[in-house]
């Protein structure tokens, strides 16, 4: 068989797919796995020409920094500087939805590429038993951003995966779909001690707050430190209007609470259950026959800001 959409195979993320997976990491290539937010593009992060397929499979801008997956504390601190602030959030949000930006220390061997030859590295440590699984066997660090094309949909499938990267990469490893559904949250730690939310996430900004104090208002235009930051992203491939009470004719109408729509993110107003679902409804809404889409209003507080942020980039 061959095509040039001919799509990746889907290996069940049983003992021998997760042991297939981690061979092609090590041998240097990309392989598609889920992790709690959504399905990660994964290759080991000290390797230039495996970080350099990340790239190549998303077409992804290489000003855009990559989050590099860790085990644990004690190898995300062979690649980072960890103050005692980042200890603290280590402590309470990981293995979790997280995201560090730190200093890069000197001697972590880490391709350029991964930092986007900034002085900062992103650092996560998943809690999805599959990511966790592929990062021991692997035995390396690995960079992985959403396994999708560069400013599209994030995946939380593997049927996500396959439509959007189908002649690209090889092999996905099916976990089912993503509980959280929403990409980490990611906060940079100052040297001034100050600390900034990159990206907001499952870990909200009350929960940073809680361990880190008060967000500084000053920030110095730093452009692109981490994933997400790009005004346009996650878009569907079609027009989106945002807060929507009703849908026009041509709309496809993402429905929460008691606006009900073509696609309802949450009937009873769960934002959890919201956030697990919203890429699964741009997936949908992007392959409808409706020209345009229409999202109802979403509150803000909590992991509301998480949702409002991805829909406004989408709408962008």
């Amino acid at each position: 068989m061959s095509g040039k959409h001919l799509g990746p195979q889907i290996v069940p993320a049983a003992a021998a797919g997760i042991a297939a997976a981690a061979a092609r990491i090590v041998a240097g290539e990309t392989v598609a796995v889920p992790t709690e937010t959504v399905y990660g593009l994964a290759a080991r992060a000290d390797l230039a020409d495996a970080v350099a397929a990340i790239y190549a499979a998303k077409g992804r801008p290489g000003f855009n920094p990559l989050i590099v997956h860790v085990p644990d504390l004690a190898s995300a601190e062979a690649i980072a500087i960890f103050d005692d602030r980042a200890r603290q959030l280590a402590a309470k949000f990981w293995p979790g939805p997280l995201t560090l930006v730190l200093p890069l220390r000197e001697e972590a061997r880490i391709a350029p590429a991964v930092t986007a030859g900034l002085p900062t590295v992103a650092l996560r440590c998943p809690a999805h038993p599959v990511m966790r699984a592929v990062l021991e066997a692997s035995g390396l660090p690995l960079a992985a951003p959403s396994a999708n094309r560069s400013g599209g949909v994030s995946p939380t499938s593997a049927q996500h995966v396959a439509r959007s990267l189908a002649g690209r990469i090889s092999m996905v490893l099916d976990g089912g779909d993503c509980p959280a559904g929403l990409e980490s949250t990611i906060v940079a730690l100052r040297a001034d001690g100050t600390w900034q939310q990159l990206r907001p996430g499952p870990v909200t900004h009350e929960d940073l707050a809680e361990t880190l104090g008060r967000e500084s208002e000053a920030h110095l235009a730093r452009g692109i430190e981490a994933p997400g930051q790009l005004a346009s992203h996650y878009a569907p491939g079609k027009p989106v209007r945002l807060a929507a009470s009703s849908a026009e004719p041509d709309e496809f109408l993402i429905g929460f609470g008691p606006l009900a729509g073509d696609y309802n993110l949450s009937p009873g107003g769960n934002l959890a259950e919201a956030a697990a679902r919203l890429y699964a409804a741009l997936h949908e809404a992007a392959a409808a026959p409706q020209p345009r889409i229409a999202v109802a209003a979403l509150p803000e507080y909590g992991l509301g800001a998480a949702l409002n942020d991805r829909l406004r980039r989408a709408a962008a």
